[in-house]
């Protein structure tokens, strides 16, 4: 999948660049080191005494190397600080949700703050040429105090009590789905589905922020265009479905990195795609079971 995909690309020229540098430099260092300190002859006699057959034994019962030793994506480690934001995110909700539940005047505020400041640090994230943990970390924050705020003003609504927990029981659901079909390869990713998907991310997503503005503006009330009729649920079943598969695209990355050798760091930003995609889906099921309610 690498040759279509410019971040893979770029990946790959890295590793072909400096994947034997050390071990040149460290080579050329040692030999360079020998020959300055003693005759030709002399250090090739020293070379081949400390060459024992105690040393080679050593040598050749080593493990080879491995993408943690050489400082590349790992699967774990991918899975490790994607856990670790999650319950970042986690915390941070449950903490709004109680604060909010005290204070309800707080919700909306804490709401817009979440939302704005999350798209806004999310933007940056995604074209920011080096990888910020403190952003994704930021993020990750900023996302759990919305989703807490905009959790807890949707459950307080009495004819959508218990939407929230369907939605985090659909979104754990389709998250443990998706995985195993593309784990058996019953779902697929490739250069083409990637390039519709972009397509097609990118039309949703000038959609939704023309939906937005026109709320806040009070053209459109509700959960906007088609309200909660059979185009306003069709809608929320293209946004679920859209964001189900870019948990595939998320799948189908971090697989692509661990192949290529990736940098260790790009785990960060995978884990972070990862985080945004779960956070999309949950919204995207709120919204549609919401809608069935009305």
């Amino acid at each position: 999948m690498a040759g279509g995909n410019p971040v893979f690309d770029r990946l790959s020229k890295q590793i072909e660049k400096d994947r034997y540098a050390g071990f040149g430099s460290s080579r050329q260092n040692a030999q360079g080191g020998v020959q300055q300190g003693m005759p030709q002859a002399t250090a090739g006699y020293a070379a081949q005494d400390a060459a024992t057959s105690q040393s080679l034994n050593e040598l050749y019962a080593r493990d080879s190397a491995g993408p943690t030793d050489t400082g590349r994506v790992t699967l774990d480690d991918v899975i490790i600080k994607s856990l670790g934001l999650f319950a970042l995110l986690v915390a941070t909700g449950t903490v709004t949700w109680l604060l909010v539940s005290g204070s309800p005047g707080l919700a909306r505020p804490i709401w817009l703050v979440g939302m704005f400041a999350g798209l806004g640090i999310g933007l940056a994230i995604a074209f920011m040429k080096k990888v910020s943990v403190p952003l994704i970390v930021t993020y990750a924050v900023l996302e759990g105090a919305f989703l807490g705020a905009f959790s807890y003003t949707i459950n307080s609504i009495p004819r959508y009590e218990g939407v929230v927990l369907m939605a985090v029981l659909a979104t754990v659901c389709t998250f443990a789905a998706m995985y195993i079909g593309y784990a058996v390869g019953f779902i697929k990713v490739t250069n083409k589905t990637r390039r519709m998907f972009f397509l097609a991310i990118v039309g949703y997503a000038i959609f939704s922020m023309l939906q937005l503005v026109l709320q806040m503006t009070g053209v459109v009330d509700g959960w906007g265009f088609g309200g909660s009729g059979m185009l306003g649920i069709g809608l929320s079943v293209l946004g679920v479905g859209l964001a189900a598969y870019s948990l595939a695209i998320d799948f189908d990355s971090i697989d692509n990195a661990v192949k290529v050798g990736a940098p260790a760091k790009y785990s960060w930003l995978l884990a972070h795609g990862l985080i945004v995609s779960v956070v999309w889906l949950y919204i995207e099921f709120v919204r549609l079971f919401a809608r069935l309610r009305d």
